[in-house]
């Protein structure tokens, strides 16, 4: 479970470059394939003693929560709160009293597996789901420990809209998010509007069907991305590198 917005919600920042926005092959309706997608995620969980942990979801820096279900300060202005039951710890994070996700974290009965039952809530009201399966690395006890998912079973329908936007840019519409991002190849950082904790994009385009964007909020790189569509113009491929991810995340469309 990240503090990041799980990567196929960073559909963020996509730009027409030289050519007509009209002929651009991104332009259309784009619906996830989760059978050909990967999501990978990490995360670093601390035992600081007592009911005190630090958690390291990818960010700049730990987060120091006490595990008394109380919301307390985190990330880019996000509070995080977690509560212990017998079998399972439910981490909820909040912005602006907001609830952006909740997870609930199962370890296995040898402890070697964590499932987190992950559900992501856009501005609108409308949600995706996700679970993850953690495998532990190295050494650690209970939820203690180094986790790496890269096995995932994403239950929402997730589709992309891409349309174009004042001529030379494209706007991207992630309905089950409710979100819309607006970008131009100008290499600026654009905000993405909606956004609750000040994320921004900048796009380049490496050739026809390829782009590239940097995603940020404020001045920290939130991940980089590759972003090509197929010769047939039928698939579209998003490669995205996290910092601190050994290796991406890769999501594969199928145009609708």
């Amino acid at each position: 479970m990240s503090n990041r917005v799980l990567p196929l919600l960073l559909l963020a920042c996509l730009a027409a470059g030289t050519a007509r926005a009209a002929d651009d092959p991104m332009l259309g309706q784009w619906k996830l394939n989760p059978q050909k997608s990967r999501l990978v995620d990490e995360m670093k969980v601390a035992s600081l003693g007592g009911n005190k942990y630090s958690f390291d979801f990818g960010g700049p820096s730990p987060e120091t929560i006490t595990l008394d279900g109380a919301d307390q300060p985190g990330l880019a202005g996000t509070t995080l709160a977690v509560t212990l039951t017998p079998d399972h710890w439910t981490v909820v994070r909040k912005k602006d009293g907001r609830i952006l996700l909740k997870a609930i974290w199962t370890l296995s009965k040898d402890g070697n597996q964590l499932h987190d039952n992950y559900t992501q809530f856009g501005d609108n009201g409308t949600s995706t789901h996700v679970d993850y399966l953690y495998d532990r690395k190295g050494d650690g006890q209970g939820f203690a420990g180094d986790w790496l998912s890269t096995t995932q079973q994403i239950e929402t329908a997730y589709v992309v809209e891409v349309r174009p936007y004042q001529g030379d840019g494209l706007s991207i519409v992630a309905s089950s998010e409710g979100v819309t991002k607006n970008v131009k190849f100008d290499g600026r950082d654009y905000p993405n509007p909606g956004s609750r904790v000040g994320r921004t994009a900048s796009a380049r385009r490496v050739n026809e069907r390829t782009i590239e964007l940097t995603d940020k909020i404020g001045a920290r790189i939130v991940d980089t991305e590759q972003i090509s569509v197929s010769e047939d113009g039928r698939i579209l491929t998003m490669t995205v590198h996290v910092p601190k991810h050994t290796e991406p995340d890769i999501l594969v469309f199928d145009k609708k």
